[in-house]
């Protein structure tokens, strides 16, 4: 059947040591996943389970690029996060069994507008406004799972304008990504294509137009984007 109108293109993120790109289907978000950052937004981690949010496809946007100043916020965060790429089916399978469904690991911003976001949650709703809009997951190119360490000791850490404002390790994820990939696929079938932004560390704070936004994760390329103008 042809289409009533034209669509935006897959969005595609590089790979590293390939020449073909890897197709992005959905975006999870995991939610106070390290400790010290849930303690900033007021809460305290709770092991009973992780949570989560979602973004369109077209908040993909390339490393190195001018984004511009979203509309409808005057307090818009980066959050800097380590991202998981979906490389195998994956549906109600266990912790022990989730590290096969992963293709590969990249760096991304989860870019936030935190008054909107803050003022959903006030009044208990979900917080699209807030996550779930144009350009708001700058993502690097993804490093294949065989090519990466074994999650843990590895650094993560966010400058802008080269201060440093997020640093923290891997290994304080509250939810491995093991766990997080086995308890998502109790209600979605995952499959390649599904990207899991696995949460940020504590540190996040507000943009300005003209601020560089660096961030990045030992072993893995660094995403970096520049805040433009709203539009």
């Amino acid at each position: 059947m042809k289409t009533l109108f034209k669509i935006p293109s897959t969005p595609l993120v590089p790979v590293r040591g390939e020449t073909a790109g890897y197709p992005v289907h959905r975006i999870f978000g995991v939610g106070r996943n390290y400790a010290e950052h849930a303690a900033e937004m007021g809460y305290e981690v709770d092991r009973e389970a992780p949570f989560y949010f979602t973004k369109p496809a077209s908040a993909i946007v390339a490393t190195g690029s001018d984004i511009p100043y979203p509309p409808g916020t005057s307090n818009f965060h980066y959050e800097m996060e380590l991202v998981v790429a979906i490389g195998a089916p994956a549906f109600e399978v266990g912790v022990e069994e989730a590290g096969k469904a992963v293709f590969g690991y990249a760096a991304g911003l989860d870019m936030t507008r935190r008054d909107l976001q803050l003022a959903e949650r006030a009044k208990q709703r979900p917080w699209s406004l807030g996550k779930a809009f144009e350009m708001s997951a700058p993502i690097a190119e993804i490093t294949k799972a065989s090519d990466f360490a074994e999650i843990g000791p590895q650094r993560i850490w966010l400058e802008v304008n080269g201060d440093i404002r997020q640093d923290a390790r891997l290994s304080d994820l509250v939810w491995s990504v093991a766990e997080l990939i086995s308890h998502l696929s109790r209600f979605y079938h995952l499959v390649p294509g599904d990207l899991i932004f696995t949460g940020t560390p504590a540190g996040v704070g507000a943009l300005n137009p003209g601020d560089r936004v660096h961030g990045q994760i030992d072993g893995l390329q660094p995403v970096t984007v520049t805040i433009g103008a709203a539009q």
